[in-house]
């Protein structure tokens, strides 16, 4: 036990977790170990806004695989946290989300800046911490810690902020990692079993596979079974796209390669997914998923085990090593694996399936002429991508159409706004990856509507030397919803049509880089260009106001009027 104050244990118990950055914006109510994060070898990123600061956090974790961390001021500060807690929270990052709370003597008495911080985050955190007294403030700090890397999602460790202050004697404690195990031995065998008698194995790589580091286990299984490879929505980096396997991913504007064959499966191994139901709905006017396969689902999660899609067997286990486990037994002597008699077959049906496909992407991607075509713009930056990029995608129409175009040769490269879904999500997501891994290029897409949410972050990157590339396709539009109003209400376009100024030139005017194209031959060596700058920047894409397939066509009904003065507002 060892004498220290209050913030001192704090921070020691940060830093024991190997914590060297902080994403936020100063606040008084944790100032006093915030004045002592340099000494600790932590570095204090100052953000615009308390939302970005989490999700730089989340960017942060997943492409480290370690705990991002954010703070903030008590009150507004924190409830700015929320939706970007969220957001991590179905992206399963370890996110530690700090928040100092109004001083425990005022408690309830509707002083400054006070709230009740914990309800607000208890749906969307995996374990909550309120320090209740100053001799516990390493002892929780500790535990919010374990448990987010554990169980995989954020955590809260809630303060009183008159709880930095004071001596105690603390034992500071050091992290526990934990082995997590392949599954049970009935399970894994019965996991096997289905796999050797199956005539149309695919393995189906979700976000497991990246978060466990079993993309080389996962590459194994599929070469043994010589089974092609899906990849489960917006999990692009769980396989590499140019392993002959690989067939694309699943999901909305996804690869029809892959969901050709994924139709065709008599066994399906979901490895580390939870099948969620946006990655397994008709896409293309397609219904593409085997409903008659036997589905052998692998999560370390037991509440997600036959969740949204019923499974033969489920395997609670790591992605990684049950991987590793089930290919051991596959290779047991007397095992015969019916998919090896028919391997040439099935690999030249894999073969036409991608074949078609790229075909069909070419057309679709053939556009020329100014404003660009989205599709267009889309491929030239596929093609001008460097090979090691991180690429976080914001939510919006454009955006998730870039879904059938990127591919991934290596996990930890693909950072979507996952299920939650929500707008402005990319930069800040791209910002946190970039401090978690200088050395790669990072890039994100997002919409001119989006945009609007994040862009102040521009001044954070010019400030912290983050150079983080944008690219933001302005066609003046919400195009999601404006696609709904298409389709829906006769194109009474209501809040969907917006009026840009140049964002290339607000870029410029925060510091940062700034280009507009309007041409597809400038897209590739604008892109290029930003990345190798070494400069924060924007590249402005001018693009047509074309849009993709709506998100989910049973998303909304025809509309109907009852009252007179709407009846000219939609069916009867």
């Amino acid at each position: 036990m060892t004498l220290m104050s209050s913030s001192e244990a704090f921070v020691e118990t940060l830093a024991a977790h190997g914590v060297t950055d902080v994403f936020g914006i100063v606040g008084s109510a944790y100032m006093d170990a915030l004045d002592i994060f340099p000494g600790a070898g932590i570095r204090f990123i100052s953000v615009a806004h308390e939302q970005n600061a989490a999700h730089m956090a989340d960017g942060y974790s997943r492409v480290s695989n370690r705990h991002g961390v954010c703070i903030g001021q008590n009150g507004p500060g924190i409830t700015n946290f929320v939706t970007a807690i969220a957001a991590a929270y179905w992206a399963h990052s370890p996110v530690v989300a700090i928040t100092p709370e109004a001083g425990s003597m005022g408690t309830g008495l509707g002083g400054f800046q006070e709230t009740d911080q914990l309800p607000i985050f208890s749906k969307i955190t995996k374990y909550q911490a309120h320090v209740g007294r100053t001799e516990r403030i390493a002892e929780l700090t500790n535990r919010a810690f374990t448990i987010a890397l554990h169980e995989r999602g954020p955590t809260q460790i809630n303060i009183p902020r008159d709880y930095f202050y004071g001596d105690i004697e603390v034992e500071i404690a050091k992290p526990r990692p934990l082995e997590r195990p392949a599954g049970g031995p009935e399970s894994l065998e019965a996991a096997a079993e289905a796999l050797a008698g199956a005539r149309f194995p695919v393995v189906l790589a979700g976000g497991g596979v990246v978060m466990s580091g079993g993309q080389a286990e996962a590459i194994a299984l599929a070469e043994f079974l010589q089974a092609p490879v899906v990849t489960s929505y917006l999990h692009n980096d769980a396989f590499p796209a140019s392993h002959p396997l690989m067939c694309g991913s699943l999901g909305y504007q996804g690869s029809k390669a892959a969901m050709r064959v994924v139709a065709q499966a008599d066994v399906v191994l979901a490895l580390g997914s939870r099948l969620g139901p946006f990655g397994t709905l008709p896409q293309y006017e397609m219904e593409y998923w085997p409903t008659d396969a036997k589905i052998v689902q692998v999560d370390s999660d037991s509440r997600v085990l036959g969740l949204v899609r019923p499974y033969s067997v489920g395997v609670l286990g790591d992605a990684r090593a049950a991987a590793r486990e089930i290919l051991e037994r596959l290779r047991a002597p007397d095992r015969k694996i019916a998919a090896r008699d028919n391997a040439e077959t099935r690999l030249a049906e894999v073969d036409k399936q991608k074949r078609s496909w790229e075909t069909e992407l070419d057309e679709w991607s053939s556009g020329d002429g100014t404003p660009i075509p989205p599709r267009r713009a889309l491929r030239e930056l596929e093609k001008a991508l460097p090979a090691d990029a991180m690429v976080a995608t914001d939510i919006g129409n454009i955006c998730s159409v870039a879904n059938s175009y990127l591919r991934f040769e290596r996990p930890q490269s693909f950072l979507a706004a996952m299920s939650f879904g929500n707008c402005g999500y990319a930069f800040p997501t791209a910002m946190g990856a970039k401090v978690a891994s200088p050395d790669r290029p990072a890039v994100a897409y997002v919409g001119d509507g989006a945009w609007g949410m994040s862009l102040a972050e521009m001044l954070t990157c010019v400030r912290e030397d983050i150079p983080v590339t944008a690219v933001v396709f302005n066609n003046q539009q919400w195009g999601a919803e404006k696609r709904n109003q298409i389709d829906f209400y006769e194109s009474r376009f209501l809040g969907t049509e917006i009026e840009n100024p140049s964002f290339a030139k607000i870029s410029e005017a925060m510091g940062g880089r700034g280009v507009t194209v309007d041409q597809p031959d400038q897209v590739g060596d604008a892109l290029r260009e930003a990345i190798t700058s070494g400069r924060p920047g924007v590249v402005e894409i001018m693009v047509t106001q074309e849009l993709g397939d709506p998100f989910r066509r049973d998303a909304l009904k025809k509309p109907v009027r009852r009252l007179d003065k709407y009846k000219d507002y939609g069916a009867s």
